[in-house]
């Protein structure tokens, strides 16, 4: 899961973050996120816990000094760097999705995409399109197909309306990225 560390602007952002965290702990579907306590991130992770969910943190040192890291979070791993926590992200999870965020979920969201494109994995990736967050993003997604810039069969799920299940549909990892 990639959201953002700020609740953002619009109140159905929680709301939606709230609500993700209480399926995926209805489906035991694990979480796999940053670790932290704050933002959406936080209200997901809170969500999941609260609802009997299994919750996987990881989080960089440096974020955990500044007491950045979710305290209730059992299942918490402390890594050295971003480029450590992403690719433990991607190798605990088996599909990626993006909520409301700020360009650290735009960056997590386009390297997953990157590597299911590049054959590094074959886990879906997806956006959770709340109150059209990811419209002017889905705008530019598909000029860059129309241009032949982007592959619509990498392309990511794009959940707007769409039931979270259907964003989370079942795969099976072929491969580690590297």
């Amino acid at each position: 899961m990639y959201c953002g560390s700020n609740p953002g602007a619009a109140a159905e952002y929680a709301r939606a973050a709230k609500a993700v965290g209480v399926k995926l702990a209805q489906n035991d579907i694990r979480l796999v996120y940053g670790g932290g306590q704050v933002g959406l991130m936080g209200l997901v992770a809170d969500a999941c816990i609260d609802a009997g969910g299994e919750v996987y943190g990881v989080i960089p040192d440096f974020l955990h000094q500044k007491e950045i890291a979710h305290p209730r979070v059992q299942d918490m791993h402390i890594v050295t760097s971003m480029h450590e926590r992403k690719l433990m992200m991607a190798e605990a999870s088996d599909a990626f999705i993006a909520m409301p965020g700020g360009i650290g979920t735009m960056e997590e969201l386009f390297e997953v995409w990157t590597w299911s494109q590049l054959g590094r994995h074959k886990k879906p990736v997806g956006v959770l399109n709340v109150s059209g967050y990811y419209d002017k993003l889905l705008g530019f997604i598909d000029h860059m197909t129309e241009e032949a810039s982007c592959s619509t069969s990498t392309a990511p799920c794009w959940c707007g309306a769409r039931p979270l299940k259907s964003c989370l549909r079942s795969s099976k990892p072929s491969s580690t990225p590297a």
